[in-house]
């Protein structure tokens, strides 16, 4: 058995257009053309190209884009500051705080500071809270999250009585997407570090989200033959044959796993793409909602 590749870039494509529609609809209707702000603390590469994608991405829907960036010595101050100033501002409807944080810098009250109605990332704590508690909405959800939730939906997996597996325990990723299939009413298993018998666990999974950053870790033979994965991880390792020397791998040995799972989401090419789009729907929402 082959399983299913599960095309992000060509989801990730139709929420794009979906937010384009949107965005053409809301100028026209509302005379409001949606703002995202993003603020960037230091000198972190990754950072900094993560923000320009955005950007792009930003303006390839229509949505406006305002960049700051504070040195690295920033205080804690002048950061809020910064996030209190951009609540005040009418045409920035989503604030995104690229993370991480340079070392020093109290991260929780930074995300705190971003308006409950601004807050694109869905890492404010009210926002979070809401996400984990029966019967309360959260204005958003964080987008890589939502974004594995949309590859499911797409790829037509019923998630309703599944057993889901979450490796990972982040705030970023592992929690919340445990959260989101609990609302889809999936019986749901977190590991991390201290599960005993992981791979066995695993094997239990009808869906797997695979969130725990480290290479390859998860073998062919944990997967459950025709389990769905969703491989979040992106990390580099040493490619002689690859012309920059590396290349891209997930979380999940993909050439082991192809050969067992019923579907699967490539690294490269797979949850990547949903979580810009995911972004840009979120932003779009902001200014809706502001509406």
């Amino acid at each position: 058995m082959t399983a299913t590749l599960i095309d992000g870039k060509a989801i990730a494509a139709k929420v794009r257009a979906e937010v384009a529609e949107g965005v053409e609809r809301l100028v026209a209707e509302r005379g409001i053309r949606p703002g995202l702000a993003a603020v960037l603390v230091g000198d972190n590469p990754a950072s900094h190209t993560y923000v320009r994608m955005k950007r792009k991405a930003c303006a390839e829907v229509g949505i406006e884009s305002f960049g700051f960036e504070l040195p690295a010595t920033a205080s804690q101050h002048e950061v809020e500051s910064l996030v209190r100033d951009l609540n005040a501002r009418d045409d920035v409807h989503g604030i995104l705080v690229q993370l991480p944080l340079p070392a020093g810098l109290d991260e929780e009250a930074v995300l705190s500071a971003v308006g409950l109605n601004k807050d694109v990332d869905g890492f404010h704590p009210m926002n979070m809270g809401r996400l984990a508690q029966k019967g309360r909405e959260p204005l958003f959800v964080p987008a890589t999250p939502a974004g594995c939730i949309r590859l499911l939906e797409e790829t037509g997996v019923k998630l309703s009585g599944a057993n889901a597996v979450v490796l990972g325990r982040s705030n970023i990723v592992g929690m919340p997407v445990a959260l989101l299939l609990v609302r889809q009413d999936a019986t749901v298993t977190i590991c991390h570090s201290r599960t005993k018998n992981l791979p066995d666990v695993v094997r239990s999974a009808d869906v797997l989200i695979a969130a725990v950053g480290r290479a390859q870790m998860v073998k062919g033979d944990w997967i459950k033959p025709g389990a769905v994965v969703i491989d979040v991880g992106t990390n580099r390792v040493d490619d002689p044959s690859a012309k920059s020397g590396s290349r891209l791998v997930g979380d999940v040995d993909f050439d082991q796993a192809v050969g067992v799972a019923g579907a699967i989401t490539p690294v490269p090419g797979g949850v990547g793409p949903m979580t810009i789009a995911m972004l840009l729907q979120n932003t779009l929402r902001a200014a809706q909602n502001s509406a």
